[in-house]
């Protein structure tokens, strides 16, 4: 059977639905996709195309395409007219996942503004300064992130959900719209710039990645040529024919819509005309409700959702039936959560994992369905038009293949670079090339993922990857969640300490933990010392475990 390399490349050749071709992208030559969509606001206009069919859920409210593509065009209208906004001006959105997110995203891909999500768990100084840093001109917040915000800022400021205590009420906006609206006319380049996407911080002060058109619109393309080749490898290497009969696709996105992750569901149900499903916060039983309800043919998450997903799907298989799909990022992935889901539910449901940063618009690397329970500790194959190197960190030259450097990436997909920050912008960015921070190696194609260079605990002069350690505690029965980290020691420099939380209605003990990871790694990676906790694990919305938080906690504890 035709692989899956060899299908990308037929369907990416002259002429084919997915056609690469090089250009010069801010003067690097680069190999793009030559087929559009080309940006972000083709797409906005081209929902209205799917007219009545479901564009979004959350609970029991709903709007149809198009519903969604009237209010667009209307908001744009007021946007521009009202408060002035044009291209190249930011516009700041701060909300948990409410439905209101997508027509703020769409009215202002429509305008050329560029969006500013931030991050809903932000403090009211977080906040402030990520708005103040990319000199927002207009504020769109939910009641909550609103009541942080008001007091601080002078800037105008739209209130969602809420008695417009804040600002101006979205519901009174909404009203005020013209239904008749046609969306406004400005002319988009692919390289103009469509958002800013702030780091999780978790080194320091965010950073405002600049993403443009072509960095997502290359995103999305990524993902659609990734469905159109599974779907033709289950045809037998052929695409299969159109079916108007076949019932829509449907994603629950869980990730939060501020994330690289969310807008790519947010975006890509838009372009392809599926319905896009969203929690005001993660609950495994709605989620199984609204999958069965909604007959939702994916899912994607966090590594601790997906766990929570298939406990819950044990014995309520059949609410899952119309599931194809589950797409998991934003941390590290457990080799066996990928097991996980395969066993869950009888390999009818493909894993699917994205390897990317904020700075490379999502994943510039995936691996998928069986290719990935075989491998599932590589994050996969580059995507068609990135390049990759590993650069050993202190000359900067290519390792051999094979050998653990930190990884480069380079592509249409890269950003430009960082919002008003020329300073990080040097430090991350070479020629195009983006330092991920992370190390990995790659071979034979396969890229695997090691560890954060922050992260590598190095006892002894043996360095230890603390995924690699990680990975075996999950294969642990008793463990429900786990964190590796390193703490100072007065002559090893530093050692391995490891952070547990149990299942529930399970026992365990420190030396049972040490002795299965004995069992599977070499003994100076075994950890030193074992802490429980009966609390979830500090993390980022992305899923990433807080080590800076955690680190000095534990230190102190194993001290004591």
């Amino acid at each position: 059977m035709t692989g899956r390399p060899e299908l990308i490349a037929r369907f990416t050749a002259p002429g084919q639905p997915f056609e690469i071709g090089e250009r010069l992208v801010r003067g690097i030559p680069m190999r793009v996709f030559t087929t559009g969509p080309h940006t972000l606001r083709e797409i906005a206009v081209s929902c209205a195309a799917f007219g009545e069919r479901p564009f979004l859920v959350y609970r029991d409210e709903r709007w149809t395409f198009a519903e969604q593509a009237r209010t667009i065009a209307g908001l744009a209208r007021c946007l521009s007219e009202e408060y002035g906004l044009g291209k190249g001006d930011r516009l700041a959105v701060s909300m948990r996942n409410y439905p209101e997110w997508t027509p703020v995203f769409w009215a202002a891909q429509l305008l050329g503004i560029v969006l500013v999500p931030l991050n809903a768990w932000w403090t009211a100084a977080e906040l402030c300064y990520a708005v103040e840093d990319a000199a927002a001109k207009l504020v769109v917040a939910d009641v909550e992130r609103a009541a942080l915000l008001a007091p601080h800022l002078s800037t105008p400021l739209i209130e969602v959900r809420g008695d417009g205590a804040a600002g101006r009420p979205w519901d009174e906006l909404l009203a005020s719209l013209d239904p008749e609206a046609k969306p406004p006319d400005v002319a988009i380049e692919p390289d103009d710039d469509a958002t800013i996407l702030y780091t999780s911080g978790t080194t320091g002060k965010p950073k405002g990645a600049v993403g443009t058109h072509r960095n997502h619109c290359t995103n999305l393309l990524n993902t659609a040529l990734g469905t159109f080749v599974s779907a033709a490898m289950a045809n037998g290497g052929e695409p299969p024919p159109p079916d108007p009969a076949a019932p829509q696709p449907g994603t629950l996105c869980t990730f939060p819509l501020f994330h690289i992750a969310g807008i790519t569901g947010l975006a890509y149900t838009a372009m392809t005309g599926a319905k896009l499903v969203t929690q005001y916060r993660w609950d495994p039983g709605e989620a199984r409700a609204l999958i069965r309800r909604e007959r939702l043919t994916a899912v994607s998450g966090v590594p601790t959702v997906i766990r929570g997903l298939l406990a819950d799907a044990a014995g309520h298989e059949e609410d899952f039936a119309s599931l194809a799909g589950i797409g998991m990022g934003g941390a590290p992935i457990p080799p066996d959560l990928v097991g996980g889901v395969d066993r869950t539910f009888d390999a009818l449901v493909a894993p699917g994992n994205g390897y990317g940063l904020t700075e490379t618009t999502s994943a510039v690397v995936s691996n998928t369905g069986a290719e990935y329970v075989e491998r599932p500790d590589s994050v996969g194959r580059c995507q068609p038009g990135t390049d990759v190197r590993v650069v050993d960190p202190a000359t900067g030259e290519d390792v051999p293949e094979g050998q653990v450097g930190e990884l480069w990436f380079r592509g249409p997909n890269i950003v430009r670079g960082y919002w008003n920050n020329p300073e990080a912008t040097a430090a991350a960015f070479t020629d195009g090339w983006f330092h991920t921070g992370d190390l990995g190696r790659v071979s034979g194609g396969w890229v695997y993922v090691v560890d954060r260079m922050k992260d590598v605990v190095i006892r002894g002069g043996e360095n230890i990857y603390c995924t690699e350690v990680e990975a075996v505690l999950f294969r642990h029965p008793a463990v429900e969640d786990a964190a590796v980290v390193g703490v100072p020691h007065p002559i090893l420099g530093e050692e391995v300490v490891a952070v547990v939380v149990p299942r529930a209605e399970t026992t365990v003990t420190a030396a049972e933990i040490r002795r299965h990871v004995a069992g599977h790694l070499a003994s100076f990676k075994v950890p030193a010392h074992v802490v429980f906790r009966s609390r979830p694990l500090p993390r980022t919305p992305s899923g990433k475990v807080l080590k800076r938080d955690l680190r000095p906690v534990v230190e102190a504890e194993v001290r004591a």
